[in-house]
């Protein structure tokens, strides 16, 4: 196959030349290089662009606005393929207020293809490709100009690629009678992207909440919204405006004066004007506004058990299925069910069994197991799929 050509775009025209060749495509892969380390937003660097006639770098830094690209990537007429695609829907939803509405993210389709998950786009392109891809600038400073041959050869081999492999995904994708399920994992992965994006509870996160009542819980969610609030006015990584442990120590202790908060060691120069703010908010607060107490694991034994037996036994079904277990459910999503099942419940609805095709697919198998109704045992142990199941009689 002839090469594509390559454009390195550093002025308006070239952009408007990017974008003429993507109106004309039906599909479309893009990658970004930015740096987030010292800053709140992600410094954009780079967007790497394929079409199925030519490979772009745009170089953000010269070529002017990029919004005619941005919205010509969030048309729900044109598919936009990415790898690992989450900070690229944050900045297109940052750049027009919209996400890529027709998405395709191939680290994803690996996982519902069985060829693992999450997967680097190196052993990507290698699996699906069978060609190996050399990754040596992944800690290099994309600020720096002039970029070196060496940056701008890994730009373009980063979105190379990427429309080889979706046409290779999304044939096979349709062979197995997944396509529907791709497209759920899609739109479920922009969602999740633009929910992370926004701060929905991360709180919750942070080490040592899950010791603290309601009332310091409280306390917790309006300091940690106050740091967030400053670190984006300063455009500065969280981090520097105060630690994730002081914001949890700040919480237990429950300051009633600025020199409390100042006396704590690793505080450094902050508002603590504000920041005591915060801390009287929540303080001011009715128990009925409280944040929840987070749910401590205090399952029975025998939930435990058959929670780790079915963790097997989805293991074993994914493998017989050539898909990648913990894209398919997590550890808690299966301690939910055996739980809700325990108390003689149907699983609750923020157990990731119970939507989409894994609710159709996933979720009776698991279900017969925990209700006794699919009995199994050791068939072999060659292959990647030991177990052998059967149906339980009911006693006459």
């Amino acid at each position: 196959m002839k090469p594509l050509p390559e454009f390195i775009v550093t002025d308006p025209g070239g952009v408007r030349a990017c974008c003429d060749d993507i109106a004309q495509s039906p599909q479309v892969g893009f990658d970004t290089e930015f740096v987030g380390e010292d800053t709140y937003v992600p410094h954009l660097c780079l967007v790497q662009v394929a079409t199925p006639t030519a490979l772009y770098v745009l170089d953000p830094f010269d070529c002017g606005p990029l919004d005619e690209f941005w919205n010509l990537i969030a048309d729900p007429g044109r598919l936009a393929v990415v790898h690992a695609g989450r900070e690229e829907v944050r900045i297109c939803y940052g750049a027009i207020g919209r996400p890529p509405a027709n998405l395709f993210d191939v680290q994803v389709a690996a996982g519902l293809l069985g060829l693992g998950y999450p997967l680097g786009y190196g052993p990507l392109v290698q699996a699906v490709l069978r060609k190996r891809l050399h990754k040596g600038e992944t800690l290099t400073d994309w600020r720096r100009r002039p970029l070196s041959q060496e940056q701008i050869r890994y730009a373009f081999d980063d979105v190379r690629d990427l429309l080889a492999i979706w046409k290779k995904m999304d044939a096979k994708l349709a062979k197995l009678d997944r396509s529907a399920w791709a497209k759920e994992e899609f739109a479920n992965f922009v969602r999740r992207s633009l929910m992370e994006s926004a701060e929905a509870e991360r709180w919750r996160r942070l080490k040592g909440v899950s010791n603290l009542d309601a009332k310091r819980l409280a306390v917790v969610r309006e300091v940690y919204q106050w740091r967030e609030d400053v670190a984006a006015r300063r455009n500065r990584p969280s981090r520097t405006v105060l630690r994730d442990d002081l914001v949890v120590e700040i919480a237990k202790r429950a300051p009633k004066t600025a020199d409390e908060i100042s006396n704590l060691r690793g505080v450094g120069r902050i508002d603590t004007d504000g920041l005591m703010e915060a801390v009287e908010r929540a303080r001011g607060l009715p128990p009925d506004e409280w944040p929840e107490e987070i749910e401590r694991d205090n399952d029975p034994h025998s939930v435990a058990l058959v929670a780790s037996l079915l963790n097997v036994v989805l293991a074993d079904w994914c493998a017989r299925h050539d898909l990648t277990t913990p894209l398919v459910a997590t550890s808690a999503d299966v301690r939910k069910l055996v739980r809700a099942a325990a108390q003689g419940e149907p699983p609750p609805s923020d157990c990731g069994l119970t939507v989409g095709w894994r609710r159709e697919q996933v979720l009776p198998v698991l279900s017969e197991v925990v209700e006794g109704r699919r009995a199994l045992r050791v068939r072999s142990l060659e292959g990647d799929a030991p177990l052998e199941y059967g149906h339980v009689r009911k006693p006459e």
